[in-house]
Formats: structure tokens, C-alpha cells, sequence
């Protein structure tokens, strides 16, 4: 249809501007109409050319893709983009260790509870409950993470931090520019930080489950480290 239009008006125009009735310009009249009316046919038929191409052969132009983090790969492979990155490369592999280790935390505390309970006990469900919910927080500071390094522009930073920098800009704009870049730097180490956090209560809560039978809680939330993880999801839940 849009072809169909795009020529219709070339049309239209040559109609108008060619026909005796109207303009009136013609081959074979003076120089100037002759022109004029070779000009326009030439530039009919460049229009309906290009028009073709465009609309009927030339591919559309392709949006990049919102990029969905869902799976341990989705994270790990969104962390790994960035792992060449001088300034990210220690964070990065940072991050990836730390996925490692939630992984393997998580497989353990979950064995140690099939040991100690049944998986249809309150105590059992509570607990692994827990366990997720600390997971998933784990991820969110992932996902922040790779969120913010979405609009980290490495190459520019790269050339503000140059000693050149300093004859083509002002002190006091090289000055701000560093500052917002080391807001993303301190961002993900922040987040990085507040992992390692979590992976260390995990190791913690680990222990006392496997000290439960020479203490005594009447219930599994008087527990230190499930109190500790718990307050911890709930002011996230707000934050949120």
C-alpha cells in the first residue's frame, strides 16, 4: 500500500507539472522546459527506485531487545559482557564467584534440612522459605548491578580520566564526570558487598542448623541467623 501511494503521487506530479492542460512544461520546447521536464522524469523515477527498495526489499530496522534476566545463565552471561572492562574485570569475577558459592550454599543447607527434617514438617517449610527469599535478594543486587552497568559507558570514562582531559575541559567538569562514575563503581561494589553479606549468613544460619540438636529454641524464627535473614528480606519487601 505504501508503494502503491509513493508511486501514485509521483504520478500525480509528473501529471500536473508535464500535462498541456495544467503546467504545461514539455520535451522539445524551450531549453528551459526541456530540462525542466528531463530533470523531473529522472528525478520519478530515482523516487519510486528508492521507494521500491526501501519499502520492499531493504530489512526493517531491528530494536534491540530488552534483555529479560530469569536463569542463572540469563545473570552470567550479562556479568560476562562486561568482564573485559578494566576498571569492572575484578567485580565481575567477583559476581560470577559469588553465584558459584550461592549455589553451592544453598544445595548444602538444603540437604542438611532433608537430614534433620521432613520436608512435610512447618520447621522444614520455614526454613526453605528462607533459604529462596535470601536467593532471590541475592539476584536483585545482580540484576541492580547489571542494570546499572547498562547506561556505564566504559570508553567514556575512559577518556575523562585521561591526563588530556585536562586541556579540553574544565576542572570542575571533569571533576563532576568522575564523580558520577565513581557513583556507578561504588554502586556495584556496594551491591557486591551487601552479596557477600548474605553469603556469609547463609555459612551461619548452615551452622546453627547443624547445632540444633544441643540447643534449644522453641521455635525455628528465635533462631539468631533466621532472625538476622529474615529482618533482612523484610526491609527489602519494603524498600520495594
Amino acid at each position: 500500500m505504501k508503494l502503491l501511494g509513493l508511486v501514485a503521487g509521483v504520478v500525480i506530479v509528473n501529471v500536473a507539472i508535464l500535462s498541456p492542460g495544467l503546467l504545461g512544461v514539455e520535451i522539445g520546447g524551450s531549453p528551459l522546459e526541456t530540462a525542466s521536464a528531463a530533470t523531473l522524469l529522472i528525478i520519478s523515477l530515482l523516487v519510486v527506485l528508492y521507494g521500491s527498495y526501501t519499502l520492499l526489499f531493504r530489512p526493517p530496522a531491528v530494536r534491540p531487545a530488552a534483555v529479560h534476566y530469569e536463569t542463572r545463565e540469563d545473570y552470567a552471561a550479562g556479568l560476562s559482557r562486561h568482564r573485559n572492562v578494566k576498571v569492572l574485570k575484578d567485580d565481575m569475577s567477583l559476581a560470577l564467584d559469588q553465584m558459584e558459592r550461592i549455589g553451592r550454599k544453598k544445595a548444602a543447607l538444603l540437604q542438611v534440612l532433608g537430614r534433620r527434617f521432613d520436608p512435610a514438617e512447618l520447621s522444614y517449610r520455614k526454613f526453605h522459605s528462607v533459604i529462596d527469599e535470601v536467593e532471590k535478594l541475592f539476584y536483585l543486587n545482580i540484576r541492580g548491578i547489571l542494570n546499572k552497568l547498562s547506561v556505564f559507558d566504559a570508553a567514556e570514562f575512559a577518556r575523562f580520566s585521561d591526563n588530556s582531559a585536562a586541556s579540553r575541559f574544565s576542572s570542575s567538569l571533569i571533576q563532576k564526570k568522575t564523580a558520577l562514575y565513581h557513583e556507578y563503581l561504588s554502586y556495584v561494589k556496594g551491591s557486591l558487598g551487601a552479596n557477600e553479606e548474605i553469603l556469609l549468613k547463609l555459612d551461619q544460619l548452615l551452622l546453627e542448623i547443624t547445632e540444633l540438636g544441643s540447643t534449644d529454641y522453641t521455635n525455628v524464627e528465635d533462631m539468631p541467623c533466621m532472625q538476622e535473614l529474615s529482618a533482612l528480606i523484610g526491609q527489602t519487601k519494603l524498600y520495594q
